[in-house]
């Protein structure tokens, strides 16, 4: 059976569109749950430098192996039962009890993907490393701690900015942390938390590249552990200090902001 093309010829060359971003990030503040404004944000600000380390990895021995036991990481990650299966305290117990409680699933990202993408299928190695960043987001808010209120999902981006240096993360992050201290009077650390994500995002190696077969059956300490991912202190203490004001930091603009 022949490998993928890397790159298919129809794929559209990037190209840099700030003042169009700016428009669909305030689609976005408009309503956070509109996911498919995330995606033409990282379309119009796309990380050129991308293919070039997809192709290093996908080519690698690793990135081989991958692609052929991981060819499609949603029938993996929404196999509920399969994942319940795995040992008590795994990674794949608080994904699974994550995406239940939230009620979310993998094969939602995708739908949401698909509405902004249309019929466009390429079928090549690019797609099938590009799609596993999509397919992650939601392990990243179990294996960081970060929640999915604003600073959460803005940690997230700012940690996966630390992963993979892509202009549309960064910019997401640090305009959603600006317009949380433009509309909420407090002391809390909100910048100092996204800064912190950053940081912590770049010294973990990328869990896009991981087996998620294997990190998804080990304990959720040890894969910290081992990943380097440690507590995000500044988080924590933005939601403490929220709190101390009254404010639910899961519910910043229901809140009336004290005085």
């Amino acid at each position: 059976m022949s490998e993928p093309i890397f790159r298919h010829p129809e794929r559209p060359v990037p190209k840099f569109r700030p003042f169009r971003a700016m428009h669909h990030f305030r689609k976005l503040i408009a309503d956070k749950e509109d996911t498919e404004q995330v995606f033409h944000i990282f379309q119009c600000l796309p990380r050129l430098k991308l293919v070039d380390e997809i192709r290093a990895f996908v080519y690698s021995d690793f990135g081989r192996q991958l692609r052929m036991t991981e060819p499609y990481l949603p029938d993996i990650l929404d196999d509920h039962a399969r994942l319940r299966a795995m040992p008590k305290g795994s990674v794949a117990h608080a994904y699974v009890d994550f995406m239940e409680r939230e009620g979310l699933s993998a094969a939602g990202l995708v739908a949401e993907y698909d509405r902004f993408q249309g019929n466009r299928r390429y079928g090549d190695m690019v797609e099938w490393y590009v799609n596993r960043l999509r397919d992650t987001h939601d392990l990243l808010h179990v294996l960081t701690g970060y929640g999915r209120d604003a600073l959460g999902e803005a940690s997230v981006l700012a940690f996966t900015y630390g992963q993979n240096p892509s202009p549309g993360n960064i910019f997401i992050a640090y305009m959603a942390a600006l317009n949380i201290t433009r509309t909420v009077r407090s002391d809390a650390p909100v910048l100092k938390a996204v800064g912190e994500a950053k940081r912590l995002g770049k010294a973990c190696p990328r869990i896009a590249e991981q087996s998620m077969l294997s990190l998804l059956a080990e304990p959720l300490v040890a894969a910290r552990k081992r990943l380097n991912i440690d507590e995000p202190r500044y988080y924590a203490l933005a939601h403490e200090r929220l709190r101390a004001r009254g404010i639910d930091p899961y519910n910043l603009l229901g809140n009336p902001q004290p005085a």
